[in-house]
């Protein structure tokens, strides 16, 4: 997998967002023409990108704001049963000071922490343009 991408509303939230969890700024770039046209199916594509890499550098997450032509659809909050893709999970090394650190960027926990056998502790929290993230801190 090369990566995964989300289309957000605010780039630079998601991107402080995401940069607080862990992952790091690969690189920013704005995206127009044919290719991105011919590749989507739309016209007039133009959108900026922030490629975010996972800090054991195996995982990237693209994080995309159409400029033109707008984003479209999609709930604010969907529920965690809607169908398509649904979340992303990270391995965080504590996830009390994760959690706290994600929420001064707007995230909030949809249910509560639980642990999961002696194995895990977990999460889910919706984090910028209603994106779902899931938290797993191994035991």
């Amino acid at each position: 997998m090369d990566n995964v991408a989300v289309v957000v509303d605010d780039l630079a939230a998601a991107t402080a967002f995401f940069i607080e969890l862990g992952l790091e700024l690969e690189g920013e770039a704005q995206v127009e023409g044919a290719v991105p046209d011919r590749m989507t199916g739309l016209d007039g594509v133009r959108s900026a990108i922030a490629m975010m890499r996972t800090p054991d550098g195996h995982s990237r997450l693209e994080l995309t704001k159409f400029l033109a032509p707008a984003a479209v659809g999609g709930a604010d909050a969907p529920a965690p049963n809607t169908l398509g893709l649904h979340r992303v999970m990270f391995a965080v090394d504590d996830l009390d000071d994760t959690v706290a650190r994600l929420r001064g960027h707007g995230a909030e926990l949809l249910g509560e922490v639980v642990q999961y056998e002696d194995a895990y502790r977990l999460c889910d929290l919706r984090g910028p343009s209603g994106i779902i993230v899931a938290l797993a801190q191994r035991l």
